[in-house]
């Protein structure tokens, strides 16, 4: 069985004269290590603002994004050190969370569940966690915070992260091959021997359906189908063995698939796009790397560690590295971006009916800072967002009250969220 995008000749009839309305999302787009702010802020505020070095991969979509400058997120502040750790967990909690390398962590519900917990159960997956480094929540990554604060986003709960699945091909068997969608490393395997694609086993029930649809479904129909092989077709002749086993180091699963880490990079965002497109889910956290990732960007031309070169120390070659290393991550936002924009749907595209955030768990690699946040918004929220701006707050608003707007968007409404939410960002309408 495999999904379908909506299709308005096969869409339940509705009373006479009722409109549908497409589904409401959320998806929250993680980089490690914060961004060099003087190479990414604007120096125009409101419409038509400007885009410097870093925001310059946005300049086909820039209209559908809000550039939000002064955002503070005061929960990340650690005990001590530990901003990456204290950042990374409190990301989409806005919540401080307990200093240990134990099992007693503490944190709180994320935003993303908080929407899942409402209106998940209308979906397959209530939502997803994604990424592209592993790892196991045990031991101390960073000064004495929990491995689990620094490679989770997603929170179910204060004691619960909800781990990611870091393989395009597992991901795309989770979507798409069973129907728990929980495979062991055996089924897979033999998946895939005996199958050449999902798709051949609907190949005939979906020439029977096409005479039952209109001109633009059959169009829309055949569009997504093909998508869908070539997504396949690219994880199958790229990907390794799948990734089932326990995740090792970080650092050692970064050297063992970064074949082509821009390829998986762009996999799994259209995994996202597809996921999204056919509704088996609304609300998606991804994480590009862990916390203070020491990913190396080779492929860039950038020798070193990610972490060590955003610890700058004003030094122009490193400011030039994290220069390179922050627009490509920019350029797969964009891309991310533009894949929603192509989906066309009611009331508009599918960005049109969503909000994506992109940010970071510190302002700058080298001052640790939570002030000041680098944050995108994109989408219009099913209109509940204008984009297309550069906003700067003077008051310091926090993540929580971002937070509790972009919940407002989806329709689940709250009045405070984390430690310091207390009411919807402004400005945003």
């Amino acid at each position: 069985m495999v999904a379908l995008p909506f299709l308005e000749s096969i869409a339940p009839r509705l009373a006479h004269g009722a409109a549908t309305t497409a589904p409401r999302r959320l998806l929250f787009f993680y980089v490690p290590n914060g961004i060099h702010m003087p190479s990414w802020t604007p120096g125009r505020t409101g419409t038509n603002y400007d885009l410097p070095l870093i925001l310059e991969p946005l300049a086909d979509i820039s209209r559908q994004v809000n550039v939000l400058t002064g955002l503070a997120n005061p929960a990340a502040n650690p005990d001590g050190p530990g901003d990456h750790a204290a950042g990374t967990a409190s990301f989409l909690t806005a919540t401080h969370v307990r200093k240990t390398s134990g099992s007693d962590i503490q944190n709180g519900i994320s935003v993303d569940q908080v929407a899942a917990n409402a209106l998940g159960s209308a979906t397959l997956f209530p939502s997803l966690q994604l990424g592209l480094e592993g790892g196991a929540n045990v031991g101390t990554c960073d000064s004495g915070y929990s491995c689990a604060y620094t490679r989770n986003i997603s929170w179910a709960g204060p004691a619960t992260p909800l781990p990611k699945i870091i393989d395009p091909r597992l991901m795309f068997d989770r979507l798409f091959g069973g129907s728990d969608g929980v495979l062991t490393a055996e089924q897979i395997a033999r998946r895939h021997y005996y199958r050449t694609s999902i798709l051949d086993y609907v190949r005939e029930e979906t020439e029977a359906l096409k005479p039952r649809l209109g001109y633009r479904d059959r169009l829309k129909l055949d569009e997504y189908l093909a998508g869908l092989r070539a997504l396949e077709t690219r994880i199958e002749a790229s990907a390794a063995e799948p990734n089932v086993c326990p995740a090792p180091d970080p650092a050692s699963v970064a050297d063992r698939r970064d074949g082509d880490f821009q390829a998986l990079t762009r996999s799994m965002i259209d995994l996202m796009v597809v996921a999204m497109q056919c509704d088996l889910s609304r609300f998606i956290s991804f994480m590009l790397g862990n916390a203070g990732s020491n990913r190396s960007y080779d492929f860039l031309g950038v020798s070193g560690s990610h972490h060590s070169i955003s610890h700058h120390q004003s030094r122009p070659e490193n400011l030039a590295r994290l220069e390179i290393i922050d627009r490509w991550e920019v350029e797969q936002f964009a891309y991310l971006l533009k894949r929603m924009a192509a989906v066309e749907e009611e009331g508009g595209s599918m960005l049109d009916n969503s909000l994506v955030l992109f940010s970071s768990e510190i302002e700058d690699g080298d001052y640790h800072r939570h002030s000041n946040m680098p944050v995108l918004l994109a989408g219009s929220g099913g209109g509940s967002v204008t984009p297309g701006r550069h906003i700067v707050y003077q008051d310091t608003p926090t993540f929580g009250d971002l937070y509790i707007a972009m919940l407002a968007s989806v329709g689940v409404n709250v009045e405070t969220f984390g430690d310091d939410g207390t009411g919807p960002l402004p400005g945003l309408s």
